[in-house]
């Protein structure tokens, strides 16, 4: 009998978007093995350059958590199954920046906890009936959730439907962050904001919603990106923090924000179909860097405006927090506290995996080394762009070209293989003239279709896939590959304006 291992939704373009493989050996490691020879494409993204199993992948054993098993080396036996668990950003936008004064480390989890709850109003009593009558909730519970405050970060596809649903539920203060914009490529899932929206910011478009649902609650918004230095701040006015994010630094930050001043973290992401829940920051429970010790280098694992995100999927995910949140403040329920779930929305399934808290970690663990905030862009391996100044039309670096030059080389006739490594779907909407489409995921096998002669200009959406593919095209012997910068969304913008937009 063999072994079944678990594909996650990120990883599938690399195992012919199959959901789960089956494998055999005697180990854990064994088994990895088996699926990175048959899959070739897989191996940098489960793998370190020194052979090390990445610290941003997590694989469990028959749902069971083996990091502390000497993953690689742990025995499975016939029809044991091995599920592989990534870390995902996906959420709506917040950055994360520079560095705090240390603070001092809170030695409480949980809530803030008040001495005095407040009263009903017989609107509110009408306003929250449904709540009042049931045996589990009734007066006290709705007046601690009037008592109760909730940092949502960001208002996008996760702090949306999180945010308004808090808001029905009648949280007496709700603060936001945000910096961004309403697009039109929001209105598929962000629903907080409508058509009428575009062009205002998020901010100002939350709070109309919320305040025409509930005037009842404090709406406290901060137009600003989440950063070192005011993370610590804004938490220690909040009881929950719900972490809405979409890119790792923030990840991170929020995390050791939440944990340095004793707030829990109601955590989601999602991407794609796959959506994923938790609970940190807790006092006896994990943190998120107990789940990812350290981040995916910049770039290996795409973001949902890149990777796409299913307009519904962000809409359970961010219910699921808003619930946890609640429950966190009425002190109800069991919360997914060292608890993970994922949920698949095709073919409509929750897992949950067990989580540990990690005695050595380097912000809740018995001996912290993370005492105060940090630079988490650095941390994330993310570095600022050249500032200095390009001449029209050229490109950044001799690894590099801009959509401007690669269209005069065009029209000059150079004829440069442009390679699009998009998936088919998004090359229905709009392509450069000429292009040659090969998804990322097939180009370990489909390689030796490419030209070696021939200058190769490899392009995506926006340059992150188009450079994944640069770095295997160079590591195969190809020594004439360019990246597009910006991708099609720029050859857009600075070449052809007449192609659609995603």
């Amino acid at each position: 009998m063999s072994n079944t291992i678990h594909i996650p939704t990120p990883l599938r373009p690399f195992t012919d978007k199959l959901e789960s493989v089956e494998v055999s050996g005697a180990t854990v490691g064994d088994l990895l093995a088996d699926l990175t020879t048959r899959y070739d494409g897989l191996k940098k993204h489960l793998y370190a350059e020194d052979g090390r199993l990445r610290n941003f992948v997590n694989v469990y054993l028959n749902d069971e958590d083996i990091r502390y098993l000497q993953r690689e080396k742990t025995p499975v036996k016939p029809g044991d199954s091995l599920s592989i668990v990534p870390s995902v950003a996906g959420g709506a936008s917040a950055s994360a920046k520079a560095t705090a004064d240390p603070p001092k480390r809170a030695r409480e989890g949980g809530p803030a906890v008040e001495t005095e709850l407040p009263t009903l109003s017989p609107d509110e009593i009408k306003r929250y009936s449904r709540h009042l009558i049931m045996p589990e909730m009734g007066m006290d519970a709705q007046r601690k959730i009037k008592a109760g405050s909730v940092l949502c970060i960001g208002a996008g596809g996760l702090g949306a439907p999180a945010a308004m649903y808090l808001a029905a539920a009648g949280i007496g203060r709700l603060g936001i962050v945000d910096f961004d914009v309403v697009d039109f490529s929001n209105l598929q899932r962000q629903i907080i904001h409508f058509t009428p929206d575009v062009g205002r910011t998020k901010l100002e478009s939350a709070k109309n919603k919320i305040n025409a649902m509930n005037p009842h609650v404090q709406v406290e918004t901060y137009e600003t990106s989440l950063t070192s230095q005011n993370a610590l701040e804004l938490f220690s006015k909040y009881d929950v923090i719900l972490d809405g994010t979409d890119n790792f630094p923030t990840r991170y930050l929020v995390n050791d924000a939440c944990v340095l001043t004793g707030k829990p973290n109601a955590y989601g992401s999602i991407f794609r179909f796959e959506g994923q829940a938790s609970v940190f920051g807790t006092k006896d429970g994990p943190c998120y860097r107990c789940l990812y010790p350290e981040p995916p280098p910049p770039g290996l694992v795409p973001s949902c405006a890149e990777g796409g995100v299913l307009g519904v999927l962000p809409g359970m995910i961010g219910i699921i927090q808003a619930t946890e949140a609640i429950k966190l403040i009425v002190g109800i329920g069991e919360p997914l506290i060292g608890r993970f779930l994922i949920y698949d929305a095709l073919k409509m399934k929750f897992r949950e995996l067990k989580l540990r808290k990690d005695p050595d970690c380097p912000v809740c663990g018995t001996h912290p080394t993370v005492t105060k905030l940090i630079d988490y862009e650095q941390f994330c391996g993310i570095h600022p762009e050249p500032q200095a100044a390009q001449t029209a039309g050229a490109s950044v670096n001799e690894w590099e070209i801009t959509p401007v030059d690669l269209k005069r080389r065009m029209d000059a006739g150079e004829n440069p293989f442009i390679l699009d490594v998009r998936e088919p779907n998004e090359y229905q909407i709009n392509r450069i003239p000429g292009s040659t489409l090969i998804p990322l995921g097939e180009l370990p096998r489909r390689y030796q279709e490419l030209p070696k002669d021939r200058e190769i200009v490899a392009q995506c959406k926006m340059g992150g896939r188009s450079a994944k593919a640069q770095d295997f095209l160079k590591s195969v012997g190809f020594t004439k590959v360019k990246n597009l910068r910006g991708g099609i969304l720029e050859w857009i913008d600075k070449v052809d304006p007449t192609q659609p937009k995603y």
